[in-house]
């Protein structure tokens, strides 16, 4: 490797040669791919590297087509904003903050449940079939096993369909709001539709029910869950600690707050007020929340283009997910199906006493 450029030979008497700074495009990349490799880090988590290997790599078909609005949404870097929106919002349910709040363990460990949350986006958006499905499969193993009670006294299990569909529709409505604003290029209306029916088909595949296909009916949806929404002790608390009291060393304190404040005004005003967020309540402070968001999301987009993925195989045409069987019969985790959604499951029959 060549050493260092130097500057010339000093003249007899004068002080010795010191080494000529790199040039200054070439300090900006390196910082670049440093920050950009870091970002990635902290999102992927340690098998990072292997999973994103593994999701572009994989040969064979794919759940959707290569730069459908599926995959134009969930690669964008206007996720990280519509990420914490989803977070805020999906909290409003009291049944499925309890969930969070009594499993996930999202307190002690918030970056492993990060890392998760993107490697499951990341297989089923862009992998090959086999290995969405497997993914499909993990998260709704660990959805049978996840129950309680929320601190009013109502029981929960994170397989229901109904509080599968609210986190469903919670998550696509902050993504797809998120894209809008600040997508490097937003989708056009018919686009947003089939964006909407895309993430249907995960959806189903995790097994919530009358998941939406359409922007009318998403909305339509929102509005259903409408009044089973509040904010509990437990919702406030993840507020407190998502936007007040994040993991993070204080020189990522700008830019994670340029983040929150791009999420907290493209909430809606009714879930502003339930969490207690005063951020945006006027049209100048509405202004410069969205100049965050658009700066904070401008500088990721820049700094993972540094180390993008590698160029996935060309693959065969794309293949759904297996879905929910018709109306009547019974899924393979003991759910009966009626009329497009899924009751609790149905326990095997208890042998008699004595027998």
């Amino acid at each position: 490797m060549p050493s260092a450029p130097v500057a010339p030979a000093a003249r007899p008497g004068r002080s010795r040669p010191v080494p000529v700074p790199r040039r200054l495009p070439d300090a900006v990349a390196d910082l670049r791919r440093r920050a950009g490799a870091a970002v990635f880090a902290r999102v992927a988590g340690p098998e990072g590297p292997a999973n994103r290997e593994r999701v572009h790599l994989t040969p064979g078909p794919r759940w959707f087509a290569t730069g459908s609005p599926i995959q134009r949404v969930h690669g964008d870097a206007s996720m990280f904003v519509g990420g914490l929106r989803a977070l805020l919002l999906q909290s409003l349910h009291p049944s499925a903050m309890a969930a969070v709040a009594g499993h996930s363990g999202y307190r002690g460990d918030p970056w492993g449940r990060l890392a998760r949350t993107s490697t499951f986006l990341a297989f089923t958006t862009f992998g090959a079939a086999d290995d969405a499905a497997a993914a499909v499969a993990r998260v709704r193993g660990i959805h049978d096993r996840v129950r309680g009670r929320t601190p009013d006294g109502v029981p929960y299990v994170a397989g229901d369909p109904e509080l599968l569909a609210w986190v469903h529709v919670a998550e696509v409505d902050s993504f797809l709001r998120a894209h809008d604003r600040y997508g490097a290029r937003p989708l056009d209306p018919a686009g947003r539709d089939e964006y909407v029916a895309q993430t249907a088909v995960v959806g189903r595949a995790l097994g919530a029910a009358d998941v939406p296909t359409t922007t009318a009916e998403l909305r339509e949806r929102l509005d259903g869950f409408r009044p089973q929404l509040r904010a509990t002790v437990a919702a406030l608390d993840t507020a407190r600690f998502l936007l007040r009291e994040p993991p993070l060393g204080g020189r990522l304190r700008l830019p994670y707050g340029l983040l929150t404040a791009g999420a907290v005004e493209l909430l809606p005003a009714w879930a502003r007020a339930e969490i207690r967020l005063r951020g945006a309540r006027t049209p100048a402070r509405a202004a410069v929340a969205r100049a965050s968001g658009a700066t904070v999301t401008r500088l990721i987009r820049w700094v993972m283009a540094a180390t993008p993925p590698p160029p996935s195989p060309s693959p065969d045409a794309p293949v759904r997910p297996p879905e929910e069987p018709p109306s009547g019969e019974r899924r393979a985790d003991g759910r009966v199906v009626r009329e497009g959604r899924a009751s609790a499951p149905v326990s095997p029959p208890r042998p008699a006493a004595g027998s």
